[in-house]
């Protein structure tokens, strides 16, 4: 069982995320929770690259690259084989973020960026992706609230940037039935009942 959560930097994924690992611990699933980019040591490092700001003349091929490189090592090493022993995985992030963010967010072209990740990810495809969706003002106003030293490369990025991207992400939702768009602009507890409401709809997960 795999689940994504997918959204612009700062919409509460993070929260929501500890919130279900909490819900699945409670009913003794066996439950995971990984990061993108990370979850493994060698993707670990690879982050360290892509969200230093002493990277900012990372041209965006090397960016959409090092994920994927970040990508490829997660799924081999944490993903398949934890799926492989029914395992509950909850992932930070996933092969939608390379294509809103490189692909509609930094204009690369987005059939490759699709390709690219449809070869790293092979099996490891999500069973149901939650979108916390926020408008980019309130991406501001909440990085706003942030010491500037604990904003990343990625994150210092501007409101054009972001206006694709989330874009881009309104557009897969309307095209992949696992997509579940939430406002992430109601309390964080409605959003969790939400999301439980939605996973207990689906028997299956």
């Amino acid at each position: 069982m795999f689940i994504t959560f997918e959204g612009l930097d700062f919409s509460g994924k993070s929260t929501q995320i500890k919130l279900l690992q909490d819900y699945y611990n409670a009913r003794n699933r066996k439950v995971i929770v990984i990061r993108e980019p990370g979850g493994t040591l060698i993707s670990e490092k690879i982050r360290d690259i892509l969200l230093d700001k002493k990277n900012l003349a990372m041209v965006s091929d090397a960016e959409m690259l090092l994920f994927a490189a970040s990508r490829a090592q997660l799924v081999n090493e944490i993903i398949i084989p934890e799926l492989q022993k029914n395992t509950v995985v909850i992932s930070d992030r996933f092969h939608d973020s390379s294509i809103a963010y490189q692909g509609y967010g930094r204009g690369i072209s987005l059939e490759f960026v699709k390709a690219l990740q449809t070869y790293v990810i092979r099996d490891a495809v999500p069973a149901i992706t939650f979108f916390i969706d926020i408008p980019v003002s309130e991406v501001k106003r909440r990085k706003g609230l942030i010491s500037a030293s604990k904003i990343d490369r990625i994150e210092s990025s501007d409101e054009n940037f972001y206006n694709a991207v989330r874009h881009g992400y309104l557009e897969l939702a309307g095209t992949a039935e696992r997509f579940n768009v939430i406002d992430g602009l109601q309390p964080i507890e409605t959003v969790h009942k939400e999301i439980c409401r939605i996973l207990e709809s689906k028997s299956s997960l």
